[in-house]
């Protein structure tokens, strides 16, 4: 005889807009960056709780926070909002589970120590306080998820630039793949009720500006390894102005995992067109060629040379292409101009992508065996900097043109900082 199936009428607890629609996108990932008690702990609770709720038995659901205290306060949390409902879940208080009556089971863990969470198959994940959790423990969940293909859900405060967190996000805020990003701040907590806007003053008040930032506003500080300048980067932007005619093309052509870019300069240094695109050779050939036109275009190229520069300029075509050599001392010096540029805020930059890509770039300063002190420039390991790259090629050809002023050291203070 067969058991009858079992029946359970839930509704949903009340979320406000940015938050549902933050938490319960389509997308696999979710990567949510939010303010203090902007909702993010309530809003993944439930968004775990009805994942668990359509599992099996025996299906496993993890909340892992960045130490066992915050573990415990995502278990006491959920457990106190589920026992207004009876006595059709169990409770684990030493291993910190909840057994659904469908019979999955929910974890709350700790990052600690990433080599426990090996193992399971997790059907999906919420990350707590992420820019808090150790990249290992990162690694070692995505492993879970790996057979059963389960959503997971990357949650907290801002804290700097150089965590795993962080990039994982711009990823995200480029479009990668099944990927969603969301900023939730305090203003979104106030409109909603759940924060009141005399305590955000306070903490204004009281708290240091750049840690205010991060904590209402979800906004990074910078972590020092910007060779630009995020207030100069800001500044830039809020320069630029639309509407401009293309008189200077820089390609950066895509390798491995990156983008073949194009940035368009006008006379007044604004960048008035991007180019951003994923092609074979050939077919980038041909469209470099058909944006480019008659307009003057430089194309970077190595030591080895490059097989889109040379089919483009081949039998003596297309006179308006050139080829700008990169090297590590070439790279260098066109980074170098380029922070000139920024700092000086003669460059107009639209918002988007190639402002997230300025805003993550780094440099570091190391001594080479000899003494001998060398700055290298990349993005974080993971992201891409193809526009960053572009852009310096061009505004190295524009400012043949027009010189700036005195040039900016790299070790030279800004008052922006």
């Amino acid at each position: 005889m067969t058991a009858p199936a079992l029946e359970i009428q839930y509704t949903r607890p009340w979320l406000y807009p940015e938050q549902r629609d933050a938490i319960f996108s389509p997308a696999r990932y979710a990567a949510i960056e939010a303010s203090t008690k902007s909702g993010k702990t309530h809003g993944c609770l439930v968004w775990l709780f009805e994942k668990a709720l359509q599992g099996k038995p025996g299906y496993s659901y993890w909340w892992v926070a960045p130490s066992r205290r915050q573990a415990k306060m995502g278990y006491r949390r959920l457990k106190l909002a589920l026992r207004r409902s009876g006595h059709l879940f169990s409770y684990n208080d030493t291993e910190h589970t909840i057994t659904l009556p469908v019979g999955s089971i929910i974890s709350f863990l700790t990052g600690e120590k990433p080599d426990l969470l090996y193992g399971d198959d997790v059907y999906a994940a919420v990350i707590d306080e992420a820019t808090r959790v150790r990249e290992d423990a990162w690694h070692a969940i995505r492993s879970t998820l790996t057979k059963t293909q389960g959503p997971l859900r990357i949650i907290g405060n801002v804290r700097g630039r150089k965590n795993w967190a962080y990039q994982i996000a711009r990823k995200a805020q480029a479009g990668d793949p099944d990927m969603h990003y969301a900023k939730l701040t305090y203003e979104h907590a106030v409109a909603a009720g759940i924060v009141k806007i005399e305590e955000v003053e306070d903490a204004r008040r009281m708290l240091p500006e750049q840690i205010f930032k991060e904590l209402y506003l979800a906004e990074p500080s910078d972590d020092g390894g910007n060779p630009f300048g995020l207030q100069h980067i800001a500044a830039c932007v809020e320069r630029f102005r639309p509407g401009g005619t293309v008189k200077l093309w820089a390609w950066d052509l895509a390798r491995s995992f990156d983008f073949t870019v194009g940035i368009g300069l006008d006379d007044d240094a604004h960048v008035c067109q991007i180019e951003r695109f994923q092609e074979s050779w050939p077919r980038t050939r041909e469209r470099i060629i058909a944006i480019v036109g008659k307009v003057r275009a430089v194309i970077e190229v190595n030591s080895a040379g490059n097989p889109v520069f040379e089919e483009i300029t081949r039998h003596g075509q297309h006179q308006n292409f050139q080829a700008f050599l990169t090297t590590g001392p070439s790279k260098q010096q066109i980074m170098e101009n380029l922070a000139a540029g920024i700092q000086q805020h003669v460059l107009g930059i639209p918002d988007g992508v190639l402002r997230r890509e300025l805003d993550t770039f780094e440099y570091v300063v190391k001594r080479s065996p000899d003494g001998r002190v060398q700055t290298f420039y990349s993005a974080p390991e993971g992201l891409h900097d193809d526009c960053v790259m572009a852009l310096a090629i061009a505004w190295q050809y524009y400012v043949r043109k027009i010189p700036l002023s005195a040039p900016v050291s790299m070790e030279q203070a800004s008052k922006w900082r």
